[in-house]
């Protein structure tokens, strides 16, 4: 059985936990804790550790997902959990033009920290919707070989598709 360890790290708010419980065939560790909202507009909940999930691909294959903090205030979790790392997927909100500043960090954070393959997921984006795709490419100043995949967070199907993106391209840098 070869297991891979993937990181799914963005901004706060984008979807990682709910991306992580989508696929996860294990209840998911989570160590998410109450906020509020700086502007006292709202509240909700953020991760301050890690989240955990796992999911068998094959009857040789299993992904471990460590899903990481969205503030920069939690970066030693980012440290430590892209230890062992084989690849990264960075979560952005689509809808959330105001992080992609914090996700062109986190992109050279991990990509500082690590040589590894990794993909971009878009959530909150229709499939089909190239305009906003586009748009969101040139925000993030991705260059054109990294993949970005449209994501629903909360579809197990959508994530599957961008875990195997991922895993394929984790594949072809090992040969």
């Amino acid at each position: 059985m070869q297991s891979v360890k993937v990181v799914v790290t963005g901004p706060f708010n984008a979807g990682k936990t709910t991306f992580i419980k989508a696929v996860s065939e294990i209840t998911v560790l989570s160590t998410e804790r109450q906020v509020s909202d700086v502007a006292g507009e709202g509240s909700g909940e953020t991760t301050v550790a890690m989240d955990f999930g796992r999911i068998t691909i094959s009857d040789d294959v299993v992904l471990y997902l460590f899903g990481t903090p969205g503030q920069e205030r939690f970066s030693f979790m980012w440290e430590t959990l892209s230890e062992g790392m084989l690849g990264f997927v960075l979560l952005v909100d689509a809808t959330d033009g105001d992080s992609f500043e914090d996700a062109k960090s986190m992109i050279g954070f991990f990509t500082d920290m690590s040589d590894v393959p990794f993909v971009v997921a878009a959530n909150k984006v229709a499939a089909d919707d190239t305009a906003t795709i586009a748009s969101v490419r040139g925000q993030l100043g991705l260059a054109d070989e990294v993949p970005l995949l449209p994501v629903d967070a909360r579809d197990k199907d959508s994530v599957k598709a961008v875990l195997l993106g991922l895993l394929y391209r984790i594949l072809e840098s090992m040969s």
